[in-house]
């Protein structure tokens, strides 16, 4: 009985992350990215070009969004891995 609660508790636990992809691969901005409305006005000159670094933020419905960024050539960003975490308590 208690391994088919903790099978259980486990399975809910899994399915309150869900992860979205966007079309070609890359992910489109939702509010609270930081590519929303546009790139940012600062280019970011000392981080080396293909690395990453992650943004958290909360949307409009109150979920936790980790967002993964890559820096481009062009020193653009680009969302590579976007995480939406529900909180079911």
């Amino acid at each position: 009985m208690t391994r088919i609660v903790l099978a259980a508790i486990a399975a809910l636990s899994l399915t309150a992350c869900t992860t979205a992809t966007g079309t070609g691969g890359s992910f489109q901005p939702i509010p609270g990215s930081i590519t929303y409305g546009g790139q940012p006005r600062t280019k970011l000159t000392k981080a080396p070009i293909g690395s990453t670094f992650g943004h958290t933020f909360y949307d409009s419905r109150g979920r936790q969004v980790d967002e993964t960024y890559r820096i481009q050539p062009d020193r653009s960003l680009v969302i590579v891995n976007r995480v939406t975490r529900i909180d079911y308590l």
